[in-house]
């Protein structure tokens, strides 16, 4: 009996000294293990200004872009007011906020800044640790630059050429939220694998636009357009539009789109299927109506797909939109 007694106790001293020595080797790899949020303050970003640097997170943001308010409400950044646009429209409530985000924006008591003209007093008045802007497009306070960077630190981000992935890692990193930015983008990555994998495309390639119902033109989006690539990563194969069209510039010097005017539609939008964005199937009556384009074979056969109204800039939430439609009219039978 002593002996098993002696043995019962060696193995406890034995079992005790391997427990502490666990403990002191996990203390040891978690101090030498880099922290969730990897990069220090201050923060440097690389934008369409030049690099820009913010030297504590911020705790107070302004969006003076309805389009970048979304992807900072997605991954839960601190945004206490936006910019907006016209209200109680096909896209947006009665605050002039985007209808995808609406309910989120009103749980989070987003203040309303103005109603598209860009305001620095309103922006001022809410007194900011950081404002973001929009490099180019219809929400872009970009002519305030210099009367906002005396304000408050102010980004200026180029959506026209990234998917809202890129946006949402960017907005991320330089706000401290990156670890919610990667999770919606793998929550959203693999839905996308599971709609690729649960449709048939239609005959391709095809032309994504929006087709502009006063005067008959159209935006193409190109390659570069968040709609262009997250259509590439389900599979879809974008027509050319051939070069030689005069194309608008009156949205600014943009890469997402190619503007066309009504005498360029034939040519321009020469996919075997028409994807149109912001447009419900009320649109898809407008251009089957449209003499100039009765001759496509996409008009001729009916392959004409309507994206649905909140298609035009894509955030987190349009974008699931988009997929919805996606996975509606082409499931596999």
């Amino acid at each position: 009996m002593t002996n098993i007694s002696q043995m019962r106790t060696k193995n406890n001293i034995f079992a005790y000294i391997l427990f502490f020595a666990s403990l002191l080797l996990h203390s040891l790899y978690a101090s030498a293990a880099p922290s969730s949020q990897s990069a220090s303050w201050p923060r440097t970003l690389v934008t369409a200004k030049g690099e820009f640097t913010l030297e504590a997170p911020p705790k107070r943001i302004v969006s003076t872009s309805v389009t970048l308010s979304g992807t900072l409400l997605a991954i839960d950044a601190p945004l206490i007011a936006s910019g907006a646009t016209a209200p109680n429209t096909l896209v947006a409530d009665k605050q002039g906020f985007f209808l995808q985000w609406s309910k989120v924006a009103a749980q989070k008591n987003l203040f309303p800044l103005y109603i598209t003209e860009p305001n620095a007093e309103a922006i001022a008045a809410q007194a900011p640790d950081l404002i973001i802007i929009a490099a180019s497009g219809g929400d872009s306070a970009l002519k305030l630059y210099d009367q906002l960077t005396a304000i408050a630190p102010t980004l200026v981000i180029d959506y026209g050429d990234k998917s809202w992935q890129t946006l949402a890692n960017q907005l991320g990193y330089i706000t401290g939220y990156e670890a919610n930015a990667e999770q919606i983008i793998a929550q959203f990555n693999h839905r996308v694998l599971q709609v690729k994998q649960s449709i048939t495309l239609p005959p391709q390639p095809v032309s994504a636009l929006v087709y502009e119902l006063r005067g008959g033109t159209a935006n193409v989006w190109t390659p570069e357009s968040a709609q262009g690539q997250l259509l590439t990563e389900l599979g879809f194969t974008l027509a050319t539009v051939p070069n030689g069209l005069q194309a608008s510039t009156s949205m600014g010097k943009r890469h997402d789109i190619i503007q066309l005017s009504g005498e360029n539609l034939p040519e321009g939008l020469n996919g075997q299927t028409l994807l149109l964005f912001s447009a419900d199937a009320s649109v898809i009556d407008k251009v089957r109506a449209n003499p100039l384009l009765s001759h496509l074979p996409a008009v001729q056969h009916q392959r004409l797909y309507a994206m649905g109204n909140d298609t035009f800039r894509l955030d987190y939430y349009s974008a699931n939109n988009m997929l919805n439609h996606i996975e509606h009219d082409f499931s596999k039978p």
